[in-house]
């Protein structure tokens, strides 16, 4: 989770966890008019991609925001084909050590935050403290923590939620969590040995400094990615201080457990939680889960904040605003779910944690819409 800092001296950024580190309109509820002015002329516009990365990067990629807001199966394949992720299984390599071991990285340079109004941009909710998850966590057991390699080493951390699969209901492998949790961004790679743990640390048996079995600290065992799928502007804009990228910074992993191929992710831990895209924003009522791990959080608690209505954060008007939280949790939440109540009572993912400010008091997510849809379409269909 990036930092930014919101009023006064802007501190030094902490950067996201890992240690390198369209079926709606965009603000959802049916059709709208498209804007008028500049903002409509960059969704309709060429891409503001970066001119210093290999051309091999660029394959695939969208030429225009229209472009990519339309995409369908053929063009998210096309451009997955030519950005291929390895992670073959490393048998005994996640042990609780390992995984404890695994912090967020040092401050990153700083980026100045938009003002409110500017590109809708709405003033900051104020603080809501984070309280713990009753345990054992085995209760809610789509929530979890991804681990990873960074590719020039160094050992990562995020949170994460088990999503339903459309295309296999009851049988989901589907892992969501944020872009920068999977891939390094801009001029960077993807992250290796990545796994996914669902109620990690359920009985409490590592917390305080104690040693525990890996069966209490991964009572469901580890999950492995097979596949990964984030924004396609990720890899080629992605970074670490909270700008623009992070409007689009989800991913979805496709997963298996190398020790039992027989049930699903979904089977075994007993429940998935719907995505529900282009969701209006009025009506959502948001609660952020994660595991925090900088100071006073430990990354061993499962904590969460009900943040309730979303402001809207934007660096770029072309791109749907940031859903925006009072929240102090800090990094190690990245990637999260932000869940709110359906219209039917269930509860659904709306978005994760992707950036916060410098002094831990609110948390902002991507909003949902046709993109990240059409992403889950894919990796659900392969």
């Amino acid at each position: 989770m990036a930092h930014i800092g919101r009023a006064g001296p802007l501190s030094a950024l902490v950067a996201a966890l890992l240690l390198t580190v369209a079926a709606c309109t965009p603000d959802g509820g049916g059709d709208a008019p498209e804007p008028s002015g500049s903002a409509a002329s960059a969704r309709a516009g060429k891409l503001r991609l970066p001119t210093d990365l290999p051309s091999g990067l660029l394959a695939g990629l969208p030429r225009s925001w229209d472009e990519l807001r339309h995409w369908k199966y053929a063009d998210w394949d096309n451009w997955a084909s030519k950005h291929v992720f390895h992670n073959p299984v490393v048998r005994d390599l996640w042990n609780p050590d390992r995984m404890d071991a695994a912090a967020p990285q040092q401050p990153a340079p700083p980026a100045a935050p938009p003002p409110p109004g500017d590109n809708g941009t709405e003033p900051d909710p104020a603080p809501v403290p984070a309280v713990p998850v009753e345990r054992p966590y085995t209760r809610y057991p789509a929530s979890g923590k991804v681990f990873s390699n960074a590719p020039g080493g160094g050992i990562g951390q995020c949170s994460a939620t088990v999503v339903a699969d459309p295309a296999h209901p009851g049988k989901s492998d589907l892992v969501w969590t944020a872009a920068h949790c999977v891939h390094q961004g801009k001029g960077g790679d993807w992250f290796k040995n990545i796994i996914f743990v669902p109620a990690y640390n359920s009985s409490g048996a590592a917390s305080g400094g104690r040693k525990a079995p890996l069966a209490e600290v991964a009572p469901l065992g580890q999950w492995w990615a097979d596949k990964v799928v984030t924004s396609p502007l990720w890899p080629v804009e992605g970074g670490h201080s909270g700008d623009a990228a992070n409007q689009y910074d989800f991913a979805v992993l496709r997963v298996h457990n190398p020790q039992d191929a027989s049930k699903s992710l979904e089977e075994t831990i007993g429940t998935a939680m719907p995505v529900w895209f282009g969701a209006p924003r009025e009506q959502l009522r948001i609660s952020a889960w994660g595991y925090p791990a900088v100071k006073p959080f430990n990354g061993q608690e499962l904590d969460r904040c009900d943040g309730g209505r979303p402001s809207r954060l934007s660096f770029d008007a072309a791109r749907p605003a940031m859903l925006t939280i009072g929240c102090t949790m800090t990094a190690g939440a990245s990637g999260g779910g932000w869940f709110a109540p359906m219209p039917d009572g269930r509860l659904a993912l709306v978005s994760n944690t992707s950036i916060g400010t410098s002094a831990h008091t609110t948390l902002s997510g991507p909003y949902l819409e046709g993109v990240a849809q059409q992403a889950l379409a894919w990796i659900a269909q392969k």
